[in-house]
């Protein structure tokens, strides 16, 4: 179970101090610090963590996002950036004794470049509302999050955000050519370029999931892609959850490369069908939804290769998109997965690990075998093609218990992510879920290197301290470290 870092507790007197000194710097409206207007900021999308933050500053602009992290470095008050607080591993969990900077309010598209093929955006921009600007340009943002009607390309950035599309046209990190950042000391860096590539270190693609552990983003550069001519949606459904595991690598070791390919188990079909009414195989135990995309002829070939393929592993059902609606349709389940699953359970934790592709059929009889042993129902979601899994489980917190035993098995899983070759995350971060994990995974050595990263952006260690990076002293607490042995080299690391 994650345990929260205690934080210490602001004298009356210190608190008042900090506010009147941030409501001379700001405009009324930019500054909340009452009760009842901190509440909605206690967390995100991972609700089961909650804690109230000393204030919450919603700038209208850069200037004013320097102002407050000056503010804060000199008085040396802890910070965490929030986007649209929609993700789900609590990195954006506020701290007791912190300002909450949220960078929902930035949210102009700066300037669209069809020539280029990029876009730039303020951090609060919607993911999904930059493939809408573009799409009269017959162009289109490739990530795709699940949450994409609400999160933002900030978040996104600073969780290396992936989607349903990921596997072809890859990760955030994959995606953007540039970034505006702000240290802690309010200082702007400029990381990237316009041009396809940048001279010097690559500190973009290290910003990019770094969990605003290093800087704040308040300017992002996409790259943009442009539409392909056509794309089907094939359906297939299977009576046994291994064989459609198995289909998965058949598909990629044949060569085929789907813009999406994803897996629902039979109560997460069950789910989606109820909640969205999309035409999905309900008696199914699985089923796959692989897109192709590109010229009409070479859809037409993919899925002929793929039905092929499909059928030899025993498929009992097989659908191909007819038009852009039933295409919409078939997305449109999957994409509702997690909110569906809300519907048939009064809580649910989403894991977040990836695994080699050809360890799918093997996990996937683990995790039956877990939730079996901790009596807890599981609805499968995955980025199948790229080994990213979701399992969502399933749990009421009002049940005494629930919570904690719904925790240990999401580490079991996360655990085994690593031992068969995997991570623990592949695109919803760290945050404070997965710090445990962390111990599992990376030895002492490689946290030191980790720690050392962060000493070189952030020394006074005040930007969303205590999240994703685990401290030796905290892995040695959980007794995590013997999975790669090593000695505690650095016991001058910061402690929680």
């Amino acid at each position: 179970m994650s345990v929260l870092p205690e934080r210490p507790e602001v004298p009356v007197s210190r608190r008042r101090e900090l506010i009147a000194g941030l409501r001379a710097l700001l405009p009324a409206d930019v500054l909340l610090h009452e009760s009842e207007d901190l509440h909605p900021y206690e967390c995100d999308g991972l609700s089961c963590y909650r804690a109230t933050p000393l204030a919450v500053a919603l700038p209208h602009t850069v200037e004013q996002v320097q102002a407050v992290l000056r503010y804060c470095h000199a008085r040396q008050v802890p910070v965490v950036a929030r986007g649209s607080g929609t993700g789900l591993s609590g990195g954006a969990l506020p701290l007791t004794d912190g300002v909450l900077l949220s960078l929902a309010r930035l949210n102009s598209i700066l300037d669209i470049d069809p020539v280029n093929r990029s876009a730039r955006l303020q951090p609060g921009v919607r993911n999904l509302a930059i493939s809408q600007a573009v799409a009269p340009l017959g162009l289109f943002y490739a990530p795709d999050p699940s949450s994409q009607i609400a999160c933002s390309i900030g978040g996104n950035v600073a969780e290396n955000a992936g989607g349903l599309h990921c596997l072809k046209y890859g990760l955030t990190t994959h995606n953007l050519l540039k970034l505006e950042v702000l240290t802690f000391e309010g200082e702007r860096l400029t990381l990237g370029a316009d041009a396809l590539d940048a001279a010097g270190y690559d500190l973009l693609a290290l910003m990019t999931g770094s969990e605003g552990l290093l800087a704040v983003v308040v300017e992002v550069t996409v790259k943009l892609i442009p539409l392909p001519e056509t794309a089907r949606v094939l359906l297939a459904a299977f009576d046994n959850v291994e064989a459609a595991g198995a289909a998965v690598g058949d598909v990629i070791a044949a060569g085929i490369v789907p813009g999406g390919l994803e897996m629902m188990d039979q109560l997460a079909i069950q789910a989606a069908e109820a909640f969205v009414h999309c035409g999905y195989p309900v008696g199914a135990a699985a089923m796959l939804l692989c897109e192709l995309d590109g010229t009409a002829a070479e859809v037409e070939d993919g899925i002929a290769r793929v039905e092929a393929l499909l059928r030899a592993r025993g498929a009992t059902e097989l659908r191909v998109s007819r038009n852009g609606a039933e295409r919409a349709a078939f997305w449109a389940g999957r994409k509702a997965a997690f909110p569906a699953t809300g519907r048939i359970s009064p809580d649910y934790y989403c894991i977040d690990g990836t695994i080699p592709r050809r360890r799918l059929p093997q996990v996937l009889r683990r995790m039956q075998e877990f939730s079996e042993h901790y009596g807890q129902r599981v609805a499968n979601v995955f980025h199948a093609g790229d080994g990213n899994l979701h399992p969502l489980i399933l749990y009421d917190a009002n049940r005494p218990g629930e919570l904690e035993r719904t925790e240990q098995m999401a580490s079991d899983i996360l655990k085994l992510c690593v031992d068969v070759g995997g991570s623990i995350t592949g695109e919803h971060g760290v945050g404070i879920e997965k710090i445990n994990a962390m111990c599992h995974q990376f030895s002492a050595s490689e946290l030191a290197q980790f720690h050392a990263v962060k000493q070189a952006f952030d020394p006074a260690g005040l930007l969303n301290p205590g999240k994703a990076v685990p401290t030796l002293h905290r892995c040695a607490e959980f007794g995590a470290l013997h999975v790669h042995g090593g000695q505690l080299p650095h016991p001058d690391l910061p402690r929680f």
